[in-house]
């Protein structure tokens, strides 16, 4: 157990201390999404809002086969995207970024998915979120943090945050993050999130960070 008062110098080494932990139980951990290029993982990543990536990856070889690329996809009409994307939830919503963000990227940006934060945040469908994964898996760019569902809940336990705004979470985790491990973190916390600290019942028992953790049950 870590004490309720915490200078940010003990948070960072605390920090410092659960990402050698992570890596040493994820050593492989990586993009769970499907993908054979920054298209297809851009076009994935705004498929997985609200959604497993399991879902997702259901569906994507055969979205994939059928538009291939920007310029396919930007041709297609609103029913054919939403023929292969409507066992998603909002596959409407998902359906009018994906024809969007295709038709920006092939008029806008000579059919190249862009790669800065400005230009990706551009595109209809992307957030910032979506914008750290592809920025991250595809070039490395650890500008940010990805924040997603596991990564807010376990940040939040783990007292790397108060806050409960993504952009706000994010803000917090690069200030203790080297840069250098802000793109794997984010990969490792979805995986410890779905293996052990998971939302309703954590499995603090088994969990290598609760000695690291205000928020374990473990008795200290």
């Amino acid at each position: 157990m870590t004490p309720k008062r915490e200078s940010l110098k003990a948070r960072k080494e605390r920090a410092g201390e659960v990402v050698r932990r992570l890596a040493e139980m994820y050593p492989d951990s990586r993009c769970s999404l499907y993908h054979e290029n920054e298209f297809q993982l851009l076009v994935a990543t705004v498929l997985s809002a609200q959604c497993t990536d399991a879902r997702v990856n259901s569906i994507t070889p055969g979205l994939f086969a059928r538009f291939p690329d920007a310029d396919a996809l930007a041709r297609a009409t609103m029913e054919e995207v939403e023929e292969e994307i409507h066992s998603l939830g909002f596959f409407r919503a998902k359906a009018r970024s994906l024809v969007g963000l295709a038709t920006a990227i092939r008029d806008q940006f000579c059919g190249e998915v862009p790669r800065l934060m400005d230009d990706l945040t551009s595109l209809p469908g992307v957030g910032r979120k979506t914008a750290n994964v592809v920025r991250g898996v595809v070039w490395g760019e650890a500008e940010g943090v990805v924040v997603d569902t596991h990564v807010k809940r376990i940040s939040t336990r783990l007292g790397f945050t108060r806050e409960t705004d993504p952009e706000k979470i994010e803000k917090d985790l690069v200030e203790l993050l080297p840069r250098e491990e802000r793109v794997i973190f984010s990969h490792r916390v979805i995986d410890h999130g779905r293996a052990v600290c998971i939302a309703r019942a954590p499995k603090c028992e088994i969990c290598e960070l609760a000695a690291l953790c205000p928020s374990s049950r473990v008795p200290a």
